[in-house]
């Protein structure tokens, strides 16, 4: 099972990798702009839980982002939290890069069938709340 979601993780990768090139956004970069539009402002911890992020991986996403503008942090309740939020360069940049990100969607769908996609959806959702509880 973790070889396949692993291979089908990275033509997934590739895919929407070349289709945001024009955005100057990677695909990682694009998720994590997605979930600050969606939560408005969380902990770093909590945004690496909703992605299923390590620390490491998500800390290099986000000095690049936040190096940007695109997102900006703010100190939290102790020295230790930081809170994130997308900056209005961040929301700008977000917005554009949506229509790529839309297409590959309707793209992959297609190919899939809705029905398929759907399955594949709530099967990678199940395995990831299984594994992460």
């Amino acid at each position: 099972m973790c070889a396949n979601l692993r291979r089908a993780a990275r033509a997934l990768t590739q895919l929407y990798d070349e289709a945001l090139r024009p955005t100057g956004l990677r695909a990682t970069q694009f998720t994590v702009l997605q979930a600050l539009s969606l939560t408005r402002e969380v902990s770093q911890r909590r945004l690496g839980e909703i992605l299923a992020m390590d620390s490491t991986t998500l800390t290099r996403t986000l000095d690049i982002l936040i190096r940007h503008g695109w997102v900006a942090k703010r100190p939290g309740k102790d020295r230790r939290e930081r809170r994130l939020l997308l900056a209005k360069p961040g929301e700008i940049r977000f917005e554009s890069a949506l229509p790529y990100w839309q297409k590959v969607q309707a793209t992959v769908r297609a190919q899939l069938g809705n029905e398929r996609w759907d399955a594949f959806e709530s099967l990678t959702n199940e395995v990831t709340f299984a594994v992460t509880d």
